[in-house]
């Protein structure tokens, strides 16, 4: 009785649970999409099986460029994914800076004079930032042209160490210019020097020459440390330097020749700026941010105008115009073929309007003069109404010359002269080609070489600035003017 009971029961409890809900499906995995049956052989039709349970279509992908257009609402999420900082290459860097440090490629020089004047520059703030405000106007310029020859942007601080930026500075060995350009070398890559102007401190051209003989001196040596060391030494110099200690079975790196100590500081001069402007806030500097675009315009119709009205049409200070026009060696500028007038990009159009309402006649007032026969510099003076110091200045005369040359700057209106003594132009005339060098020989003095060569002795000192005691096989340079 009690078994069949027992049977009655377990009957029900089965009937019970066949009514509950099934259990939620595995999750389903997507098969390899099947080929229509139409497409298989009939060799492989078989009888239809039992219908199977419905299976979701595959995935469609929707191709992007037949897609209609989308015209519902549009969100723009502004919040990077966290953890993930997203990089536009295509977007060009805010500031010149940046792009100096990402083309640095010269290899790091790291010895005590490195980390020496890394300390001397960093302990120097005013200066740096002397030199940082300097290179504003040019720095743009100098690195598109680095970039453009697939040049290293180290380059673009040598300006630093050569001049400071200062496109006036000028050199005991007279080398001028933002790239301390020296009379020989400058006419070796075309840069003019005449009476009325200097390449080597033309922006442009000193740039572009300084440039190409860094390529010229690295395509040389194959190494970056000693064309730098060409360019500061001579080439001829580090050549020989590097033939001695091959000969000797030395190491020929910059670091183990023998040099002067100029060149020996050099690179490392230029190793110890990249390392601040790599990173200024570990050496205590501020580097304000230089605008990643063209400062200046060059303007290459030929133009007759004197240097402070150029300044005054372009409603800019006088020293400004200077610093971006430093080659002209006169008050006026001529209207020769290949002269330029350089501007800030930004004061261009109204250089152009203020020109346009001046009339041509009253651009220039001054004019070339040719003095007579025997006629003194006094006489000239008091003829223009000027003093003989200001005819001098303006005409690059040394005060301590009594000639009178053959071609001379004068002003035609009275306010000319005073405008010009506040001009900060260079009116120094450019150095004579070498005619000669003489080597010191026992016996030698300035006087007997003077006469020898039928000069003076206050030209041989001008010619050779820094010359004390004379010493065997010392050079004096005997010039042409």
């Amino acid at each position: 009785m009690t078994r069949r009971l027992l049977t009655i029961v377990a009957a029900a409890l089965v009937q019970a649970c066949a009514s509950t809900p099934p259990a939620p499906p595995e999750p389903e995995v997507q098969a390899a999409p099947q080929a229509p049956a139409q497409s298989l052989p009939a060799a492989a039709q078989r009888p239809a099986d039992p219908v199977p349970p419905p299976v979701p279509p595959p995935a469609v992908v929707l191709e992007a460029a037949k897609l209609p257009p989308f015209d519902g609402e549009r969100r723009e999420i502004k919040e990077p994914l966290r953890g993930i900082k997203g990089v536009d290459g295509t977007v060009a860097p805010q500031d010149v800076w940046q792009r100096v440090r990402k083309g640095f490629a010269i290899p790091d020089l790291d010895n005590a004079l490195v980390r020496r004047k890394t300390r001397e520059y960093a302990a120097n703030p005013e200066y740096l930032q002397r030199i940082f405000n300097r290179s504003r106007l040019y720095l743009y310029h100098i690195v598109a042209e680095i970039e453009r020859r697939g040049l290293p942007t180290e380059l673009a601080l040598l300006p630093m160490v050569e001049s400071a930026f200062n496109p006036m500075a000028y050199s005991r060995a007279h080398a001028s210019g933002l790239w301390q350009f020296i009379p020989g070398t400058g006419k070796r890559f075309e840069l003019e020097q005449s009476w009325w102007y200097d390449a080597r401190r033309d922006i442009v051209d000193s740039t572009d020459a300084a440039l190409d003989y860094l390529t010229k001196l690295y395509k040389m040596h194959g190494d970056w440390h000693l064309a730098l060391a060409s360019y500061n030494w001579g080439e001829n110099a580090v050549t020989r330097a590097v033939a001695k200690n091959r000969k000797a079975r030395k190491p020929t790196d910059y670091s183990s020749l023998k040099m002067p100590k100029e060149t020996r500081q050099y690179v490392p001069k230029l190793q110890a700026l990249k390392n601040i402007i790599s990173d200024p806030a570990k050496h205590g500097i501020t580097l304000d941010p230089i605008p990643n675009a063209p400062y200046f315009t060059v303007l290459t119709e030929p133009l007759a105008v004197d240097v402070a009205l150029a300044a005054r049409l372009a409603e800019m200070p006088v020293e400004d115009f200077i610093a971006l026009n430093p080659g002209f060696s006169r008050p006026f500028i001529r209207s020769a073929e290949g002269t330029r007038i350089v501007l800030p990009s930004e004061k261009v159009a109204i250089f152009h309007a203020n020109l346009a309402q001046r009339d041509p006649a009253s651009l220039v007032s001054w004019e070339t003069y040719h003095p007579q026969k025997g006629e003194s510099l006094a006489k000239i003076a008091d003829k223009f109404g000027l003093s003989v110091a200001e005819l001098r200045r303006v005409n690059g005369i040394d005060m301590r010359s009594s000639r009178v040359p053959q071609t001379l700057v004068v002003p035609t209106e009275a306010d000319a002269a005073a405008v010009s003594a506040k001009l900060p132009i260079m009116y120094a005339p450019p150095i004579g080609e070498v005619r000669h060098v003489h080597r010191v020989k026992s016996g030698d003095t300035m006087s007997g070489i003077a006469k020898r060569y039928h000069v003076r002795v206050s030209d041989l000192k001008r010619w050779n600035p820094g010359v004390g005691l004379l010493r065997i096989n010392q050079k004096i340079y005997i010039r042409a003017g």
